[in-house]
């Protein structure tokens, strides 16, 4: 019946049987005949049939709930199995916002010091992407803001408090101060992230409250694209302080701090509210209480 489960939450993620039956490494035949099987011993139908896939019925939406739920929990029995007899081991998959790639190694390289049986998968994906992917276990944890847009069921893990500063060229209007104004940045010529990015959401209401709107001369969803903009000296952004520091600006490049005010946002892991979690999972969340221990004796030094 898992590998059944399995097949039908393929099928609900790709929209499509033969697309479904290629990712699961079987015929479309043998995909449908254990969808048929499924609502046989279930009693109802879980897919709207014609021509093509037309979407899950009311009843395979309630299906599929319980089927990520069945099947998480069988996947922690196996793990647990698995790390009882031989350690931890596996692979971890981790979505992050792209102002939070930069640190990951602070997690995942203490982790596997003291787990070397253990692989990552690293993705960069908005806020709202990440909760997704984490609410259809197609993640095992998350790392996005928690204290700016709803997580709704998650656990959390504060790690590190984003400060915003202008990046800019040495000789620039405002490369010799000590501070700028959100007020006064408005007018920079900026490269920001794209707006279905939280930071750039974050950016854009610290702007609002200054009575200024972003005007920027470029947007991304990458982080490089911005950094190659700015290192031509021509161009400005705004970023979190962590993430400039990460990539050692220097002159002719200077990073000013933002105030009026001087915002700060929350940022941590967050993983399925689930009890138990996975092994790795489990860990995972231990290894990140203690980079938050980190970076709380490093805020205070």
């Amino acid at each position: 019946m898992i590998d059944k489960l399995e097949f039908f939450i393929a099928l609900a993620k790709a929209q499509h049987f033969g697309r479904a039956a290629d990712e699961l490494g079987i015929t479309q035949p043998t995909l449908s005949a254990a969808i048929k099987q499924m609502e046989d011993q279930l009693g109802v139908m879980l897919v709207k049939r014609g021509s093509r896939f037309q979407g899950l019925t009311a009843e395979g939406e309630q299906v599929l709930i319980w089927a990520r739920r069945i099947t998480g929990d069988a996947r922690t029995m196996r793990e647990e199995m698995r790390a009882a007899r031989h350690g931890l081991s596996g692979r971890i998959r981790i979505a992050a916002i792209p102002t939070a790639l930069a640190m990951i190694p602070r997690l995942t390289t203490p982790f596997r010091e003291r787990h070397p049986g253990v692989t990552f998968s690293v993705l960069s994906r908005t806020s709202i992407e990440v909760l997704s992917l984490l609410g259809n276990f197609d993640i095992d944890v998350g790392i996005t803001y928690l204290d700016n847009e709803p997580l709704g069921r998650v656990v959390s893990v504060p790690l590190y408090s984003e400060r915003y500063q202008l990046i800019t060229a040495a000789g620039t209007e405002f490369s010799d101060r000590k501070s700028v104004t959100w007020a006064e940045v408005s007018n920079v010529p900026l490269c920001l992230l794209t707006p279905d990015m939280q930071n750039r959401r974050i950016i854009d209401q610290h702007l609002a409250e200054a009575g200024s709107t972003a005007r920027p001369t470029l947007e991304s969803n990458s982080m490089i694209v911005l950094f190659s903009h700015i290192r031509t000296g021509k161009w400005a952004s705004i970023m979190p302080l962590n993430l400039a520091e990460t990539f050692g600006f220097a002159e002719p490049i200077r990073a000013i701090p933002i105030v009026e005010p001087d915002a700060s946002h929350l940022v941590g892991l967050v993983a399925a509210e689930r009890e138990p979690h996975t092994p790795l999972v489990a860990a995972l969340l231990e290894e990140a209480m203690t980079l938050a221990g980190d970076f709380d004796a490093a805020a205070l030094a």
